[in-house]
């Protein structure tokens, strides 16, 4: 199963583990999409959007209509939440125009603390 990872880390820290990846030839064990902050997190990935990943998780390549289908919405509101998940590094489009979520599951990784 491909799992993604989605976390909370400071540019810095992100730069980090991508340096140690180059240096050593070793990639992180599972695939990571990160955010700098929750609010970042939350306003890309909204309750619509995390819908229509579930819709495309292990779904393979799709056209936006096919995944308008899947969630049962109107293809124009679909069109924009892709864009903005394209955008964001969480969806991919292939080079005859479709988009995929290739990954089967997500994580979401973040820690809440006292401010």
């Amino acid at each position: 199963m491909k799992t993604v990872t989605l976390d909370i880390r400071s540019p810095s820290d992100a730069m980090t583990d991508f340096v140690e990846a180059w240096k050593t030839g070793k990639s992180q064990r599972s695939a990571r999409i990160s955010f700098a902050t929750p609010e970042l997190l939350w306003q890309v990935l909204t309750a619509k959007r995390w819908e229509l990943l579930k819709a495309m998780c292990g779904g393979g390549q799709m056209s936006i209509r096919e995944a308008a289908r899947r969630v049962g919405r109107d293809v124009k509101a679909v069109h924009g939440d892709v864009t903005a998940l394209l955008d964001a590094g969480v969806l991919s489009r292939s080079p005859d125009g479709k988009v995929e979520f290739p990954y089967d599951a997500v994580k979401v990784e973040f820690m809440l603390q006292a401010a």
